[in-house]
Formats: structure tokens, C-alpha cells, sequence
């Protein structure tokens, strides 16, 4: 079956929010039996957003807000709360524009560059939350209390990153991606073909 470009955008961030949704759910409450009492909090919406980034662009929008909104429902947070992690991780979008000078496949070929894009999506997210926190009422300290109960999901985002980006076709624009791959496989039937035409 041939998908169009459209289907096939559809399908696969369908499919990664859905990942992500179940995958907040268990986390968020495994949490809550296992560790009750832990002021740290462990997300994969940063991951996935940052991952989705680079294969979507703005298209990662759906998970900052999705991602969040699962996190809460699980947790059981009020309204407010809600509103300040789905539109707040949006912000994590800005880091498109941080990165607009560099080509999407230089980001995602260095370590370095990609560390950085992980980081600036991470920052603007927690930003964002924090500056929908003070519509609400919040204070500057908390921005330090976002960071610091967040702590284990930069670790584990920055680590996660980094491992998507070794994996094919996982952290990569995806435009790019089916154009490389129809691109080798042309390549592979030419080279059978010629192999088929040699006489012995």
C-alpha cells in the first residue's frame, strides 16, 4: 500500500502520541505507588517533543500539549495546573528558531549540535510553563522549583536524545528520511540489476 506524504505524517505522529500517552500514564503512576513521596518527577514528553522536532517541525506542538495533559490526567492535577503544562511545553518549539541557521541533518550528525537542540527545547518548555505559572499567580522561585523537580527528566532526555539520533531514521527530518531511503533502494535494485547482466 503507497501512502501519500500526508497519510503517512498522520499515522506516525498518531502513533507517537499514542506511545507517549500510554508511556506518561504508567510512568506517572508507577510514580505514585512506588514513590509517593518523591518531589522529582521523571516525564517523556521532552524526549518525544524533541524527537518530533526533528522529524515534524511545528507538528510537535500536539505532543508538548498532548504529553502534558496525559502527565496530568494521571496525576490527577486540577485545571490550572493542566493549562500551565500543555501550553507552557509548547514553548519548547522555540527552539526551532534558535537552530534555524543550522540544517536540520547538521544537527542531527553532531553530538554536540544535537545536545544543544535537546537543551534548548528542555529550557524553553520549562520557560514556557513557568510564564504561564505567572498569569496564575507564581513567583520566581518557582521557575527554580521547575528545574529542580525536573532534573531527572533533562538526564534522562538528554541521554535519550542522544541514543534516538544513533538509531536509522529515528531522529531525522523525515522528508529527508524517505527521500534518502527511496533514494538507496533505487540505488540497490541498479546495482542488482547490473549484478544480473554480467555474463561468466
Amino acid at each position: 500500500m503507497n501512502l501519500s506524504l500526508k497519510q503517512y505524517k498522520a499515522i506516525d505522529l498518531g502513533l507517537i502520541m499514542l506511545i507517549l500517552a500510554v508511556s506518561e500514564v504508567l510512568i506517572a503512576r508507577a510514580a505514585r505507588v512506588w514513590f509517593p513521596q518523591e518531589v522529582y518527577a521523571l516525564s517523556p514528553t521532552l524526549t518525544v517533543v524533541t524527537i518530533v522536532l526533528m522529524r515534524w517541525g511545528k507538528s510537535a506542538a500536539v505532543h508538548a500539549a498532548g504529553g502534558g495533559l496525559a502527565m496530568c490526567l494521571a496525576l490527577g492535577a486540577d485545571v490550572k495546573q493542566m493549562i500551565v503544562y500543555c501550553a507552557g511545553t509548547c514553548l519548547a518549539l522555540a527552539a526551532l528558531l534558535m537552530f534555524r541557521r543550522w540544517d536540520k541533518e547538521q544537527v542531527r550528525n553532531s553530538s554536540l549540535l544535537t545536545l544543544m537542540f535537546t537543551l534548548a527545547a528542555y529550557i524553553s518548555a520549562q520557560l514556557g510553563r513557568w510564564l504561564v505559572m505567572l498569569i496564575f499567580g507564581g513567583t520566581v522561585g518557582d521557575l527554580v522549583k521547575l528545574f529542580a523537580a525536573d532534573s531527572l527528566t533533562l538526564l534522562f532526555t538528554l541521554v535519550a536524545v542522544q541514543l534516538a539520533r544513533r538509531i536509522d531514521g529515528l531522529f531525522e527530518d523525515q522528508l529527508h528520511y524517505l527521500i534518502r531511503t527511496q533514494s538507496e533502494r533505487r540505488r540497490q535494485q541498479a546495482d542488482d540489476t547490473g549484478c544480473g547482466d554480467v555474463q561468466m
